[in-house]
């Protein structure tokens, strides 16, 4: 398993994540794109300093790590220091945190460091157990490009948007094809992450600590929708326009007829 490299990238993640006891849920936005950012380095450096076998995908796994923290953290920080109307909707969302006893943001932290390090084990492992390139290699590089590309366009669409419409949740682009396509880019980087391993985890450990984590990404995004849905039934729920959106529309992935994960009343 490499358990002293995994306490090293544990490391990383801790000292990452503390920005998390400034504000909670930075544990999970800021926190989280900081941890995967820093493993990616890790990782690069020591395959820079001999300890792994690594070849050009591999480089390019890790830079795809670094780009996709950095701007997961970037984009959130920016959004949250211009955007007063964001600044409300956070803190309605994530309640008065002053009353939240220590030991449960300790709890938080750990936890979710371990998450970040068991994200990411995937391309680990592909190093630790001998750093061979193969087709899913490759394949798992293309679908995680793919996912990073979705996010940041989804992005950039829902800001232009939000600019023109304030009034109305954003229904163009790619919003017409699903209304939360930054969490299904975030699906599908990690499955790509997850893909790119799949020819070379070895031993129950590996395969547990893969497999886990995936699941666990994919229901927090699909938690994280359905918690985006409630906020918009509240604030959108009585114009017509938006239930007909929401009603036609998937919510999280593509062309996939899941159209609520709240209960909507007839």
């Amino acid at each position: 398993m490499g358990w002293n490299y995994l306490l090293i990238f544990f490391i990383i993640s801790l000292v990452l994540c503390l920005v998390g006891f400034y504000k909670y849920v930075y544990f999970l936005s800021i926190g989280y794109g900081f941890s995967v950012a820093g493993i990616g380095v890790a990782l690069a450096i020591m395959s820079l300093m001999g300890k792994f076998n690594a070849a050009l995908p591999h480089y390019i796994l890790f830079a795809l790590f670094v780009v996709y923290g950095i701007r997961l953290s970037g984009f959130l920080l920016i959004r949250e220091l211009k955007n007063v109307a964001y600044r409300k909707t956070l803190k309605e969302a994530t309640g008065d945190e002053k009353g939240m006893p220590m030991f449960v943001k300790v709890s938080i932290w750990l936890c979710v460091s371990v998450l970040y390090v068991a994200q990411t084990a995937p391309v680990f492992f592909r190093m630790y157990n001998g750093g061979e390139v193969s087709a899913y290699t490759w394949a798992g590089i293309i679908i995680s490009i793919c996912g990073i590309a979705l996010e940041a366009w989804a992005d950039e669409q829902k800001s232009a948007q939000k600019k023109v419409r304030l009034d109305m949740v954003a229904t163009g682009g790619l919003y017409k094809i699903v209304r939360c396509p930054n969490y299904f880019g975030e699906i599908l980087f990690w499955t790509g992450v997850f893909v790119s391993s799949l020819d070379i985890l070895s031993g129950i450990g590996q395969w547990l600590t893969a497999i886990i984590s995936y699941i666990c990404i994919v229901y927090i995004m699909f938690n994280g929708a359905q918690r985006l849905e409630k906020r918009q039934m509240k604030h959108y729920g009585s114009n017509p326009e938006y239930v007909e959106y929401a009603n036609k529309t998937p919510i999280i992935i593509p062309f996939l007829p899941i159209y609520h994960l709240n209960k909507v009343e007839k």
